[in-house]
């Protein structure tokens, strides 16, 4: 092919024929441009499937995770009720409840004293974030609602830092100076398992009666309530945000 167009060129050249030379030198121009286009148009096309192909790879990676936390979610929304409801028996015992089960109170207080903090499922977002690649999500309503899930998730752990502050000072203080702890959870985890494990301590009755008059012992499970309260709103929240992402994901890739 390349021989044919330099023999047409020595052609019109030999024969003096230079305009139409300039017309056909013109027309290889042209011929060279397009194709050029077209090459740059396929690899373009070739190079947009490929970054295509990968964010709807995230779009699954972020769907699991946003699924996974949905479960989380569910069971600590679970845990924190239960807790909330215990935090409330305990504080029927100082609002003149008759201590007659020593157990019962011991259970309860317990499973305020016990709690987790919430982390979430979301490597995904960080490896998006760290490898400068969430501007592969196109759509800006995902992309919103992720940074907005990750903004609720900060003034989540900022409550859980808040509640730490008061457990420590206003229940664990008290607690680890007036009963004995080993008892306490040997007689926990013996009431939780159904007798699997702990074991069937004696209570010490007077240890109870005293921490039934230290109103800062108190004033610890008023504040569980509270902030158990707030953190479950946001918990409840979060849970919402991740069902309307999991929705636009869901919408993204069926539109694929």
């Amino acid at each position: 092919m390349i021989k044919f167009f330099r023999k047409i060129r020595q052609k019109l050249l030999s024969e003096n024929k230079f305009s139409k030379y300039l017309l056909y030198a013109l027309g290889e121009i042209v011929l060279v441009v397009i194709g050029i286009l077209i090459a740059l148009q396929i690899n373009n096309s070739n190079e947009a499937r490929k970054l295509r192909n990968l964010e709807i790879k995230y779009l699954n990676n972020l769907k699991t995770d946003l699924n996974l936390n949905i479960v989380e979610i569910n069971q600590y929304l679970d845990t924190r009720t239960s807790s909330i409801e215990s935090a409330n028996k305990v504080l029927e015992y100082y609002e003149g409840k008759p201590l007659t089960n020593l157990n019962d109170l011991n259970y309860h207080a317990s499973n305020v004293y016990i709690w987790h903090k919430f982390t979430q499922h979301d490597n995904t977002y960080q490896e998006l974030v760290n490898s400068g690649n969430l501007a592969l999500i196109s759509n800006d309503s995902i992309k919103n609602g992720l940074l907005n899930l990750q903004a609720l998730y900060k003034k989540l752990k900022n409550e859980e830092a808040h509640f730490r502050y008061d457990t420590e000072l206003l229940l664990y203080e008290p607690a680890y100076d007036m009963i004995d702890m080993n008892d306490l959870i040997k007689n926990f985890t013996y009431q939780v398992s159904n007798g699997q494990a702990g074991e069937d301590v004696q209570l010490n009755r007077g240890d109870y009666e005293s921490i039934l008059k230290n109103l800062k012992h108190k004033n610890g499970f008023v504040m569980a309530v509270y902030e158990f309260s707030v953190m479950n709103s946001q918990l409840e929240e979060m849970k919402y945000m991740c069902k309307s992402i999991i929705t636009l994901i869901n919408r993204e890739l069926s539109d694929n």
